[in-house]
């Protein structure tokens, strides 16, 4: 590596995205990332073995970004560990293609992680693309998981998307930060060992967020950032195959982290919750094949246990610090609270 290569790789951001068959998706978003992320930033393209134009599209209309070509799909969390092991800067933040940044959106993500150095990992604040003034599911101002291990956000719950108010201006401390636009320390997530490629797809982030808070660190959003998310941009969010992933991967998720005293009974509860909802979406949109897919789901969890319990001895020290004291099925199916702030949690500030 150079003398200036070196100089790039500890003084800019690595914007990587991870594309598969997603020609359409640079093509809309890639000007703008390149747009908004100037030097010493660099923007990289990991291409998982697509068969579209990408490839053609990248050498011929984008030749300023860094790419790396692999021949065939690894899926999100392998990809982007093979991305990441040959990319040699500091900070790297993975990005979805299907996002636009707005406007110096690095400065504030940088600019926390050079101030708090225990921070591991950060994100921006995440409105969707389609309705901006509404923040969007997959990370929306920060990320929490209640007391029975189901993920949340400031801004959404469950299905619910509140309208950005700038009620959660806050930069804050949070259990996970969203992976369609995570900043890491490159040298924290090889130390927690990246994404877990039983994942596949979703929850792999929550799931190296609570690996890395194990390890000492912790995360922060900083919604002096924005980032405009289209959303199901690979799967909707009726596609069977999504509700198999989110359900699969929810009780790994648990079954890898939980402290042995809380591991039992949470997933029993969890499975039980699990097999209610189930059986509401049996008689809604797509019934049975959503019914299927939460069945699918628990079964191949059951044969992944085996694999699960060697993995939670890699480990070092699984704790319980992510997790809430709120009931969130409680609260928002009985009691109707319905927007984060009706929870009033506490919120620790940056220190």
């Amino acid at each position: 590596m150079s003398q200036e290569e070196q100089k790039t790789a500890s003084q800019g951001i690595a914007v990587v995205i991870l594309n598969w068959n997603g020609a359409h998706w640079l093509k809309q978003f890639l000007p703008e990332v390149l747009k908004h992320s100037p030097a010493p930033h660099q923007v990289w393209v990991a291409d998982n073995g697509s068969s579209d134009e990408s490839r053609a599209l990248l050498q011929a209309q984008f030749p300023q970004v860094h790419t790396l070509f692999f021949d065939q799909n690894f899926g999100f969390a392998e990809g982007y560990n093979k991305a990441i092991a040959q990319i040699p800067n500091e900070l790297v933040l993975l990005l979805n293609s299907d996002v636009a940044p707005s406007a110096h959106w690095l400065s504030p993500l940088q600019k926390a992680m050079e101030d708090f150095p225990d921070c591991a990992a950060c994100q921006p604040k995440v409105l969707a693309y389609k309705d901006p003034e509404r923040f969007e599911y997959a990370g929306a101002s920060g990320g929490f998981i209640d007391a029975l291990g189901y993920p949340f956000c400031r801004g959404r719950l469950f299905d619910s998307c509140e309208i950005d108010h700038a009620q959660y201006q806050n930069p804050i401390r949070i259990a996970w930060a969203t992976g369609c636009a995570l900043l890491v320390r490159r040298k924290a997530y090889l130390e927690a060992g990246g994404l877990d490629p039983s994942f596949f797809a979703h929850m792999e982030e929550i799931d190296l967020c609570w690996r890395l808070q194990a390890q000492g660190h912790w995360l922060a959003v900083i919604p002096q950032s924005t980032v405009y998310h289209v959303g199901g941009g690979t799967l909707d969010q009726l596609n069977p195959r999504k509700t198999y992933l989110n359900f699969r991967n929810n009780l790994l998720l648990l079954a890898k982290n939980l402290p042995g005293l809380n591991l039992f009974p949470i997933l029993l509860m969890r499975m039980i919750l699990d097999g209610v909802a189930a059986l509401k979406m049996l008689f809604g949109p797509k019934g049975m094949a959503q019914f299927l897919a939460v069945f699918k789901a628990h079964i191949h969890f059951y044969l992944r246990i085996p694999q699960v319990l060697r993995e939670r001895k890699k480990i070092k020290k699984k704790t319980n610090a992510p997790l809430s004291r709120v009931y969130l099925v409680w609260r928002y199916f009985v009691k109707k609270q319905q927007k984060f702030s009706e929870l009033n949690m506490e919120e620790a500030d940056l220190n």
